[in-house]
């Protein structure tokens, strides 16, 4: 009899779970992330925002831009950086012609080191890795779907991009921009990306 019991368990262990039990998990996980969000005098908003402004490059660091890797509204984000400005967390400045570009502060560098997800992506971190590059295919593989059946931007580095040229001495250049890629500009997100 213990044998059977065995062979059930493992059973159970080994069968594919519905994509409704997936989708409990991920929206369980998700809710737990933007619950420990509320930190440090901020709300998940702005904390999704100071990590935007962080990984997005000089092209993608405008409010729209942000609205529309966050997937969320213009006033939203409106209402977002006027409270990071008051909390001198962002620095807006006019781009030329039309728009504003957004830019973290030194005290918000600061604060991002005490990111509270740092816990999280440390237990991310403690996988083996094997299950790491299992899972980040299968979250990029369903955050790939997702993308296009919203319609929405691609985001990504320059890496793979169709708009990366190399141009005279060895120098990266974004057809889609016009300009000369600065080191950054290559390894931070981008709003144009096309893979």
């Amino acid at each position: 009899m213990p044998k059977k019991k065995k062979a059930d368990s493992e059973q159970s262990e080994d069968a594919r779970p519905s994509a409704d039990d997936i989708l409990v998990l991920l929206e369980r996980l998700a809710k737990l992330l933007r619950q420990i969000s509320h930190a440090q005098g901020l709300v998940p908003v702005q904390w999704e925002a100071l990590r935007y402004l962080a990984r997005a490059n000089r092209f993608s660091n405008a409010p729209g831009a942000m609205a529309q890797y966050l997937g969320t509204t213009k006033g939203t984000i409106s209402q977002t950086v006027l409270a990071l400005e008051r909390a001198d967390l962002v620095i807006k400045t006019k781009r030329t012609g039309r728009g504003v570009s957004l830019a973290l502060t030194p005290k918000a560098s600061a604060l991002l080191a005490k990111d509270p997800n740092a816990d999280f992506a440390e237990a991310l971190g403690a996988l083996s890795d094997k299950t790491a590059r299992r899972f980040s295919r299968t979250l990029a593989k369903l955050l790939d779907i997702e993308m296009l059946r919203a319609q929405a931007p691609r985001f990504g580095t320059c890496s793979g991009c169709q708009h990366l040229q190399v141009g005279m001495q060895e120098a990266l250049h974004c057809v889609k921009f016009g300009e000369v890629l600065r080191e950054d500009d290559v390894t931070k997100l981008c709003i144009a990306h096309l893979a």
